[in-house]
């Protein structure tokens, strides 16, 4: 009777994993309408009843929860592996999770009424799963690729998501008025922008998989400026969708011409002070690791450090920025000033462990968004809707990518570096939506919400699986191969990671002599002076230790007989 009843309860409990996930993070609702869907009074996808369990019983049921969960993510990491080995490029790794997690979802929907376990929780997404991705990408940023290229970066994140806003959001409110789209507001445009803003995150993990493969030799460039601009452009939506959301108010659907100035200033400043967050503190931060023995405490030393990052984020959530914009700039500065404080062995661990984190929250991620499939119980999944809206994302990515590679291009000194049109095709491409969109689309206010959350799903799955399938063969025929890895190029990086660099460097856009030499010197004799750790002063570039942000090393350039600090 005992062994029938363990069965029993293991075959009950085997598929109520998502529990520790779905349901371990409950917050502080803020209105009545958010108690009800967290305490389950409400229908829908966003529904997390409580569960009701025996004490007796918690242990086991857990105990089977996590090892449900833990197969289910090793095989999500072997088949990444078996991807990589065997060099697959027409299915990302993203693609695979995805897939794996329609299965789940397919089975569990089959032989389960309850499926509130295997929906995706945003709230946990926000708080618990994007932290380590956003702080990681910051932290093991290619600062001088990034800051190189930084006027097309921003060009691309910030204005080019501004962009593909207003013509994602406009066109869905007017095919709505036309009655050629049904299941979405009629008379509220702010709910069309919304979804506007929500969708233009672009989030190319799958094609960056693919580009990232040495023996694709990639084309820097083109590597450089999808990797830029996704960093960045999720923090952007972030706070334009957070914007919108304020100004939306569905009693009041008019939007007066007077009212978008205000928004787009709010969302510069909310955007402006985010960064002033993450900076601030990722200099204390240094600072107070500088200013200590606490690199002699190893363990002190690397829990210090991830509570520094937590507290970044929540700080700025609290205050009502953006927690992902201040993430990311934390991150980048921390790595650009505190690793030289910090312990050999804690520096090595510190990335190790946040990379892992990363890996395993993306994967989390897609598993989630795979199931989502067939668990969310979607009252209205509109399929004309979805096709319209996966031809609104075309038409905003063109009049991103185009418009603005040719603005771009205006302000790049060498032909060589312009973004030519095979590379702004490329561009175009892989404008993939990921996790980012449908998070923020499960928090759609209004009734339409089930609409453009399907929507939403149906893009990501799309996108992530058809074009970072089709990543490699869009490479070749595009003739975006160097002939020279992009592995090649990491290393030299690996030697040369200022913030800025000199303007004998190869290409790339943006700033005149005199700007960045003026950068150079603050950074050398003021902020590494006070935030930057250790400096050693060598005449040349192999002596700056295996990595520039570790050790520093003064070099000449030969052509401006500047000094530049790497």
């Amino acid at each position: 009777k005992k062994c029938r009843y363990r069965s029993k309860k293991a075959t009950q409990f085997i598929v109520m994993w998502p529990m520790l996930i779905s349901n371990s993070y409950q917050p502080h609702s803020k209105n009545e309408h958010d108690s009800k869907i967290w305490s389950g009074e409400n229908s829908g996808p966003t529904q997390h009843p409580s569960v009701s369990l025996d004490p007796d019983d918690l242990h086991e049921e857990d105990a089977y929860a996590a090892v449900f969960l833990n197969v289910i993510l090793i095989i999500c990491i072997l088949l990444a592996y078996l991807i990589k080995e065997h060099k697959i490029y027409y299915l990302p790794e993203s693609a695979a999770a995805m897939m794996i997690g329609v299965a789940i979802g397919a089975l569990v929907s089959f032989f389960l009424n309850d499926l509130t376990l295997y929906q995706f929780s945003p709230e946990f997404f926000f708080f618990v799963l994007l932290p380590p991705i956003i702080f990681e990408a910051g932290y093991s940023l290619d600062k001088k690729s990034f800051f190189d290229n930084v006027g097309t970066i921003v060009l691309f994140a910030i204005f080019g998501t501004i962009i593909s806003t207003f013509v994602v959001g406009l066109l869905t409110f007017f095919f709505a008025k036309k009655g050629l789209i049904h299941g979405i507001s009629t008379t509220n445009p702010m709910e069309a922008l919304l979804f506007g803003s929500l969708i233009s995150a672009v989030d190319p993990v799958a094609t960056l998989s693919i580009m990232n493969n040495p023996e694709l030799r990639c084309n820097k460039l083109l590597y450089n400026l999808v990797f830029g601009e996704s960093v960045l452009n999720d923090a952007v939506a972030i706070v334009l969708f957070n914007t919108f959301r304020k100004y939306y108010d569905p009693e009041t659907p008019d939007l007066s011409e007077g009212d978008i100035p205000k928004v787009i200033l709010a969302f510069f400043a909310e955007a402006f002070l985010s960064i002033i967050i993450g900076v601030s503190l990722g200099l204390l931060t240094s600072f107070i690791y500088k200013n200590t023995s606490i690199s002699n405490y190893s363990k002190l030393e690397s829990t210090l450090l991830f509570l520094f990052c937590y507290l970044c984020y929540a700080t700025a959530e609290s205050l009502g920025l953006s927690g992902v914009m201040a993430l990311f700039f934390n991150g980048i500065v921390l790595s650009h000033y505190n690793s030289y404080n910090l312990s050999s062995g804690s520096r090595h661990a510190a990335e190790q462990i946040f990379a892992t984190l990363s890996t395993t929250s993306e994967t989390i991620v897609f598993l989630y968004m795979g199931m989502g499939v067939f668990t969310g119980k979607f009252k209205d999944w509109n399929i004309y809707f979805s096709l319209y809206a996966m031809l609104f994302c075309i038409i905003g990515r063109f009049f991103n990518i185009f418009p603005l590679s040719c603005l771009s291009n205006i302000q790049r000194k060498r032909k060589s570096s312009e973004i030519g049109f095979n590379m702004q095709m490329v561009l175009w491409f892989v404008g993939l939506r990921g996790a980012i969109a449908y998070a923020l689309a499960e928090n759609m206010p209004g009734e339409n919400k089930s609409t453009y959350v399907t929507a939403t799903l149906s893009i990501c799955l799309m996108t992530t699986i058809i074009c970072g399938g089709f990543t490699e063969r869009i490479l070749s025929i595009s003739g975006m191969k160097d002939d020279n890895s992009l592995d090649e190029h990491c290393n030299q990086n690996d030697e040369d990671d200022s913030l800025v660099t000199s303007s004998a460097d190869e290409d790339n856009d943006i700033v005149d002599w005199g700007i960045k030499e003026y950068l150079l010197k603050f950074d050398r004799n003021i902020l590494q002076v006070y935030f930057g750790g250790k400096i050693r002063s060598t005449k040349g570039k192999n002596d700056a230790g295996n990595r520039g942000n570790y050790e520093l090393g003064l070099i000449t350039d030969s052509n401006d007989d500047h000094d530049i600090y790497i």
